[in-house]
C-alpha cells in the first residue's frame, strides 16, 4: 500500500471513494496484481484494449471499457493467465486538426512551420495527452497490464505496419488508381466512412429540363475542348436553340450538372424508351451525353430521370463503370469548380449552386423546386458536407481477406455476441469495396513507398534501407489510421516477430467494442489477422451498445448532454459508475444514461460498507479465518445451522451459479443486478435482520451465526469485486483482517523483491456448488417471510406505531410447528408480543375486531382493541370510504358520457377507466376495515 495511505484500525462510519481509491489504485498496479505472465501454464485469457484516441479527455462510451475491466477481473480470479493490454491510437485526422488549432492560436499554421516542425509539435501533443489518458483510466478502476502499453506509431507497431503493407503490395492487393472517394474540402483529405456521420437535413429537389439533341450521333460532342469551355455561356441559344423534346431530371445538387456524362432511364419505364441511345444537350456547357437504359433508375421516384455524375457520387459511379462512361472532376481539392465546369470556374460549390439555379431559371430550364429531406455526409471532424470525389489514392484490395473473415465466422472459428450481429457482419463482407488507404495528411504511418524520376515504384521491407538517389522521394502521404488499428491485436504482442507474448496471448480472447464500428475496425483487425497470422484475431467479438443520455437521445455537445465519467468519479466514485453503466443495459442494446442511478449504486456501495461494519462487529476481536470457505455442504449436514442459515446459504449457492451462468454467456449487467438484488434484498433485508435474534443465543448457536455471516459476505464480496473493485477491496481487507498478512503476489521479479499483502483481485471467484443448495429451507423461510411482511403491511395500514408491539393468533395447520420453531423470529420481526403470540392449528372461532390475512395456508388474525381508538379510526375510514365513493361516481359519470369517450384521445379514456378500477379496490378494502374494526 503507498505511503500515503493508512488504513484506519477501525471501518469508518461512511464509505469516502474519494480518499481510498486512489491508493488502492497504485497498490494494485505497484504490486503487479496487473501484469500477466507469459511463462504461466495457466490458459491465456487476453483482451487488447481499444485504443482512444491521443485527442484529450474520455467520455461515456471510453467508460464502457468497464465491460472489458468486468470480464478481466473475472477471469483473473479464476486463475487465468490474464492480459489486458493497454494502447493509444495516434488518430491521424483528430489530433492533426487539434495541433493545427494550436498552431492558428500561435499565430503560425502547419504549412508555416513545415513538416518536420509540425511532426515534433505533434509528438509533444501525444505526450501531454496520451499521459492524461492514462491517468483516466486509472482513475476508472481499469486493471490495464501498464507494462506493456502500446502507441500505434511505437517503433515495433511501425514495423508491423511496414511489414504488411510490404506482404499485401507484394501479393498484389494493395494499388494506387483513380476511384471515388470521400473528400473532406476543409482537411483536404480523403476520410473514411466511418469518418463521415449521416444527418437526415431538409434541402431542396430541383427539376430540370436537358434539351434532346437533334444531331446525329456522329456529331456528337462528348468532350469539351478549351476553346469551347471558355466560350460556353447562357442566354448564347446557339447549343438549344433547335430543341423540340425535352427531359426532366431531379437533382439536389445543380452544381453538379457539368460534370454529367449521361442521365439514366429504367429501361421498363413506357415514357422514356423511345428516348434510349439518344442524346441530351447539357446546360450551360453544352456537351452531348447519351440516355443510357440503367435499373438504378427509379420510375417511381421524382421524374424517373437520373443525371449521372461519376465523379461526385457513389451511385453515379457505379452506373458509369456498367456503361463505361468517361468521368470528369468538376472540382478542386478546395470544393471551388475547375475549368471542367466552363463559365462557372473558380466559384465555390455552393455559390455555383445559386449561379446556376439563376441560369437554369432564365433560361426557362428550371421547372420546378421542391421540399426534399435527405441523409447528408458530413465530415466528423471538419464539419463540412463531404464531396465525393475522384482521386488517385491508394486503395486495397480486400475481397480475399474479407472471404477470410467472412470464414471465420461462419465456420465457428468466431463467435459474434449478439449472434444477430452476425448478418450484419457477413452482409458487408459479402459486399465489400476496396479500402481507400492514402490520406492527405502529415500525421501518421507515412505511405512506405518511394518514386524514381522515371516513374519506377519502389516498396521496400521494413528491414531494408530507405531508396536513396537523385530525384528518389517517399510518398507524401499518410495510411488511414484503421490500416495500423487493423494491426492491433498482433502488432502489440510483437508480430511479426516469435515473441513469447506472440506465442501465449494470440489469438485474443475477446474483442469487446459498440455495434457502431464493427464495418469499420473489426472487420479491418478481422480481415488482417486471417490473412496476416493465418488466425482470426478473436475467439468471441463482443459488441456493446450505444451511451445515450436519459432520453435516449445520442450524446451532443448540440444537446448540451455529453458527459464528461471523471466528473461522476469525482462525485459518487467510480464504482458507482462502473455499476451503473454495466447495469443499464443488455448485450447489444443502447443504454440510457441517468444520473440518478449513479446516485442510486453510490447507496448501493454505501449499503455494502454497512453491512461489512455490522458484521465486523459481530465477528468479533478474537473471530479467524482463512482462505477457505467455512460453510460447505458437509457443515450443512453435520452441524446444526437454523432454518436461516440455510435459507441464506441455499439462495447464496443459487446466486453463485446464476453469476456463473450470466457470465459466460456475456450477460453481465443482469450478473450485477442479481449480485445487488441478493445483498440488498436478501441479506442485508433479511438475514442480517435474523442473524442478529440468533446472536441472542448460545455460544454455539452465536459462532454458526458469525460463519454463515462470513461465509456469505466474503463470497458476495468476491463476486461484486469484477463490478464494483475499490469498495469490495477495501471491505474485504476488513472483512478477512489480512491488511497485515505477508502474501507472495505479483510477478517472479516483484516477489522477489518485498512481500505483498494478500487482495481480493486474486482470490478465487466464487463456483457453483448444488449441494448446499436446500429447496425445503427456502420455501419454509418464503412461508414465514411472507407472513412477517403481512403483519408489517397490516400494522403500517392501521398506522399502529413502530415501536408498539401487537397480539396475534396464527392458524398454522400444517406449519404449526414451523412457525412454533420459528416463534422467536416472528415476533421479532414482525413486532409481536411474544406473550400474547398464539399459533395454533385450528381455532373454532374467529376473533371479532381484528385485521385479518392469509398467507398460504396459515390464516394471521391481529386484534386491534386496545392498539388505536377503535371509534375514531372507524370514523377516519368512513370518512375515506365517502370521498372514493364520491370518485367513483364522478369517474362512472365521465365514462358514461358518449361524448367523452368518443372525443377524447384514447389514452385519457383508458386512464379513466384505470382509475376506476383502483378507486374500486380503494372501496372494498376500506369496507374490509371497516368490518374488521367491527
Amino acid at each position: 500500500m503507498p505511503e500515503q495511505y493508512q488504513r484506519p484500525a477501525e471501518m469508518a462510519k461512511a464509505y469516502e471513494p474519494q480518499q481510498v481509491e486512489p491508493y488502492l489504485y497504485a497498490w494494485w498496479e505497484q504490486s503487479g496484481f496487473f501484469t500477466a505472465s507469459n511463462h504461466s501454464d495457466a490458459k491465456p485469457f487476453t483482451i487488447s484494449l481499444p485504443p482512444p484516441n491521443v485527442t484529450g479527455e474520455l467520455h461515456n462510451g471510453h467508460a464502457m471499457y468497464v465491460v472489458e475491466d468486468v470480464m478481466v477481473r473475472w477471469h483473473r480470479m479464476l486463475g487465468d493467465a490474464t492480459l489486458w493490454l493497454p494502447g493509444i491510437d495516434h488518430a491521424g485526422i483528430a489530433t492533426q486538426l487539434q495541433v493545427e488549432r494550436l498552431l492558428i492560436s500561435e499565430g503560425t499554421s502547419r504549412q508555416a512551420v513545415g513538416r518536420e516542425e509540425f511532426l515534433r509539435r505533434t509528438w509533444e501533443w501525444k505526450a501531454k495527452y496520451g499521459g492524461e489518458i492514462q491517468q483516466q483510466l486509472r482513475k476508472l478502476g481499469f486493471s490495464l497490464d501498464w507494462t506493456r502499453e502500446r502507441f500505434t506509431m511505437d517503433a515495433g507497431l511501425s514495423s508491423a505496419v511496414r511489414t504488411a503493407f510490404k506482404k499485401l503490395y507484394d501479393d498484389g492487393l494493395i494499388y494506387r488508381g483513380l476511384r471515388l472517394v470521400n473528400w473532406s474540402p476543409s482537411l483536404q483529405t480523403a476520410v473514411s466512412d466511418v469518418e463521415v456521420e449521416h444527418q437526415d437535413r431538409d434541402v431542396s429537389m430541383y427539376e430540370v429540363r436537358y434539351p434532346v439533341a437533334i444531331e446525329e450521333p456522329s456529331t456528337v460532342r462528348l468532350t469539351l475542348t478549351a476553346e469551347a469551355k471558355n466560350q460556353a455561356t447562357w442566354g448564347s441559344g446557339s447549343w438549344a436553340a433547335d430543341a423540340t423534346e425535352f427531359i426532366t431530371v431531379a437533382t439536389t445538387r445543380p452544381e453538379t450538372i457539368m460534370g454529367d456524362t449521361a442521365v439514366a432511364v429504367n429501361p421498363e419505364d413506357p415514357r422514356y424508351q423511345h428516348l434510349i441511345g439518344k442524346y441530351v444537350v447539357l446546360p450551360a456547357i453544352g456537351r452531348h451525353i447519351p440516355i443510357v437504359a440503367d435499373s438504378y433508375a427509379d420510375p417511381t421516384f421524382g421524374t424517373g430521370v437520373v443525371k449521372i455524375t461519376p465523379a461526385h457520387d457513389p451511385n453515379d459511379y457505379q452506373v458509369a463503370q456498367r456503361h463505361n462512361l468517361p468521368m470528369i472532376n468538376i472540382m478542386n481539392l478546395d470544393a471551388t469548380l475547375n475549368n471542367e465546369a466552363g463559365p462557372y470556374a473558380g466559384m465555390e460549390r455552393f455559390a455555383a449552386r445559386a449561379a446556376v439555379l439563376a441560369d437554369l431559371e432564365k433560361e426557362g430550364l428550371l421547372v420546378a423546386t421542391r421540399p426534399h429531406r435527405m441523409s447528408v455526409g458530413i465530415a466528423q471532424r471538419g464539419g463540412e458536407v463531404i464531396e465525393p470525389m475522384l482521386s488517385e489514392q491508394w486503395f486495397v484490395n480486400v475481397k480475399p481477406m474479407a472471404a477470410m473473415a467472412l470464414a471465420a465466422v461462419t465456420e465457428g472459428r468466431t463467435k459474434i455476441v449478439p449472434e444477430r450481429f452476425e448478418k450484419v457482419y457477413t452482409h458487408w463482407l459479402e459486399n465489400i469495396q476496396d479500402w481507400c488507404i492514402s490520406r492527405q495528411l502529415w500525421w501518421g504511418h507515412r505511405i512506405p513507398v518511394w518514386y524514381t524520376l522515371d516513374g519506377k515504384i519502389i516498396v521496400p521491407g521494413p528491414d531494408d534501407p530507405e531508396p536513396q538517389g537523385e530525384g528518389i522521394y517517399q510518398d507524401p502521404d499518410v495510411l488511414d489510421t484503421w490500416f495500423s488499428s487493423g494491426l492491433w491485436p498482433f502488432s502489440t504482442l510483437g508480430w511479426p516477430d516469435d515473441t513469447a507474448d506472440m506465442r501465449k496471448f494470440y489469438p485474443t480472447s475477446v474483442l469487446e467494442t459498440g455495434y457502431d464500428i464493427l464495418f469499420f475496425w473489426v472487420t479491418r483487425m478481422m480481415m488482417m489477422g486471417c490473412y496476416l497470422t493465418g488466425q482470426a484475431p478473436f475467439e468471441t467479438i463482443y459488441l456493446h451498445g450505444l451511451v445515450r443520455d436519459k432520453d435516449g437521445r445520442k450524446m451532443s455537445k448540440t444537446y448540451g448532454n455529453v458527459v464528461n465519467p471523471l466528473d461522476y468519479v469525482r462525485q459518487y466514485g467510480a464504482d458507482a459508475l462502473r455499476f451503473t453503466l454495466i447495469t443499464s443495459g443488455t448485450p447489444g442494446q443502447d443504454l440510457n444514461f441517468n444520473p440518478e442511478r449513479t446516485e442510486s449504486a453510490r447507496n448501493f456501495a454505501n449499503k455494502l460498507w454497512n453491512i461489512t461494519r455490522f458484521v465486523l462487529t459481530k465477528l468479533g476481536t478474537d473471530w479467524k479465518t482463512d482462505d477457505s470457505v467455512i460453510v460447505g455442504a458437509s457443515c450443512l449436514l453435520n452441524f446444526p445451522y437454523t432454518l436461516a442459515d440455510r435459507w441464506i446459504m441455499s439462495r447464496y449457492a443459487w446466486l453463485v451459479g446464476d453469476v456463473d451462468r450470466l457470465m459466460k454467456s456475456y450477460n453481465f449487467g443482469e450478473a450485477g443486478r442479481q449480485i445487488q438484488d441478493f445483498l440488498w434484498s436478501e441479506f442485508a433485508d433479511w438475514y442480517v435482520e435474523i442473524a442478529k435474534v440468533q446472536l441472542d443465543g448460545d455460544d454455539a448457536r452465536k459462532h454458526l451465526t458469525r460463519e454463515v455471516l462470513y461465509t456469505v459476505l466474503e463470497g458476495s464480496l468476491r463476486l461484486l469485486h469484477p463490478f464494483m473493485p475499490f469498495v469490495t477491496e477495501e471491505a474485504w481487507q476488513y472483512l478477512t483482517g489480512r491488511a497485515a498478512e505477508p502474501q507472495n503476489r505479483g510477478t517472479p521479479e516483484q516477489q522477489s523483491q518485498t512481500p505483498q499483502v494478500a487482495s481480493i483481485v486474486l482470490q478465487p471467484f466464487p463456483q457453483p456448488d448444488s449441494a448446499i443448495i436446500d429447496a425445503q429451507a427456502e420455501k419454509d423461510i418464503e412461508l414465514v417471510r411472507g407472513l412477517i411482511v403481512g403483519v408489517r403491511n397490516i400494522r403500517n395500514e392501521y398506522k399502529v406505531e413502530p415501536a408498539r408491539q401487537v397480539a396475534a393468533i396464527l392458524v398454522a395447520g400444517e406449519s404449526t410447528a414451523l412457525l412454533q420453531a420459528q416463534r422467536a423470529l416472528i415476533a421479532r420481526l414482525a413486532r409481536i408480543d411474544d406473550a400474547q403470540l398464539q399459533i395454533v392449528e385450528s381455532l373454532a372461532e374467529k376473533p371479532t375486531s381484528a385485521a385479518a390475512l392469509v398467507v398460504g395456508a396459515i390464516e394471521v388474525f391481529l386484534p386491534l382493541a386496545g392498539l388505536i381508538d377503535l371509534s375514531a379510526e372507524q370514523a377516519r375510514l368512513a370518512k375515506e370510504l365517502e370521498a372514493a365513493e364520491a370518485d367513483a361516481t364522478r369517474r362512472e359519470g365521465r365514462l358514461a358520457n358518449g361524448g367523452f369517450v368518443d372525443k377524447a384521445p384514447a389514452a385519457v379514456v383508458q386512464r379513466e377507466r384505470e382509475g376506476l378500477a383502483a378507486v374500486h379496490a380503494t372501496i372494498i378494502r376500506l369496507r374490509e376495515r371497516i368490518e374488521d374494526l367491527g
